[in-house]
C-alpha cells in the first residue's frame, strides 16, 4: 500500500504543485500544475493501467523490464508535451524544469533498462529531496529525508529491487537533479532556457 501511495506519479504531482505555487503563488500557478500533474503524473499511469487490463503487463509495478519501456516512452512523450506548453504559453520556467527532468529521468531509466532494473521509486524520491532542498530549504529534510529511507526500506521489504538497484535509484535521482542544475534549473527564476 505504502509503494503505492508514496509512488513516482504522486510524488509527482505533489512536487508540480508545490512548485507551480512556488513560482506563482495564484490560480495560475495551481493551473500549471494541474496540468503537469494531469500530463506527468495521471496519463501515464492510466496508460499502465490500460495496459494492465489489455494483458500488455502483468501488475502495476512491472517487474519485468520489457514492460517498462512503453511506459518511459509515454512519460517521455508527456513531459514534451508539457515542457511545449511551457515555452508556447510563457509557464512557469520551474514547471518547465521539472518536465525536463522527467524527461532526463524517463530516458536514463529506459537505457539503464537495458542491462538492470534501476528503483523508479527511488529515483523519484531522491529528486523530490534534492528539489524540495533546494527550492524550499532546509527545513524539507525532516519530511523528505524519513520519506526515501522509508521508501527504499519498503522497496526492499517487497522484494521488489535489490540494494544495488534502490542505491542505483538514488545515484540516478542524484545525479539528474545536479545536471538540471548544471544547466541552469531549480537555482535562478530570472534565467530561461
Amino acid at each position: 500500500m505504502f509503494s503505492n501511495i508514496v509512488s513516482p506519479p504522486i510524488m509527482g504531482a505533489i512536487l508540480g504543485i508545490a512548485v507551480g505555487l512556488y513560482e506563482r503563488p495564484s490560480l495560475n500557478g495551481f493551473l500549471w500544475a494541474a496540468l503537469y500533474g494531469l500530463l506527468i503524473s495521471l496519463l501515464p499511469i492510466l496508460f499502465i493501467v490500460y495496459m494492465i487490463r489489455t494483458g500488455r503487463v502483468v501488475e502495476l509495478h512491472m517487474t519485468n523490464r520489457r514492460e517498462r519501456y512503453l511506459p518511459y516512452l509515454i512519460g517521455i512523450g508527456c513531459a514534451l508535451a508539457v515542457y511545449l506548453f511551457v515555452q508556447f504559453f510563457s509557464g512557469p520556467i520551474l514547471i518547465g524544469c521539472l518536465a525536463l527532468l522527467n524527461m532526463v529521468q524517463f530516458a536514463s531509466l529506459g537505457l539503464i533498462n537495458f542491462f538492470w532494473l534501476v528503483s523508479f521509486h527511488t529515483t523519484a524520491m531522491t529528486a523530490t529531496l534534492m528539489i524540495s532542498l533546494l527550492l524550499f530549504g532546509i527545513w524539507t529534510l525532516a519530511i523528505t529525508v524519513p520519506l526515501l529511507i522509508l521508501v527504499a526500506a519498503v522497496r526492499l521489504y517487497l522484494r521488489r529491487h535489490s540494494s544495488a538497484q534502490v542505491l542505483g535509484g538514488v545515484a540516478l535521482g542524484a545525479s539528474t537533479v545536479i545536471l538540471m542544475v548544471a544547466f541552469g534549473c531549480f537555482t535562478d527564476l530570472n534565467l530561461t532556457f
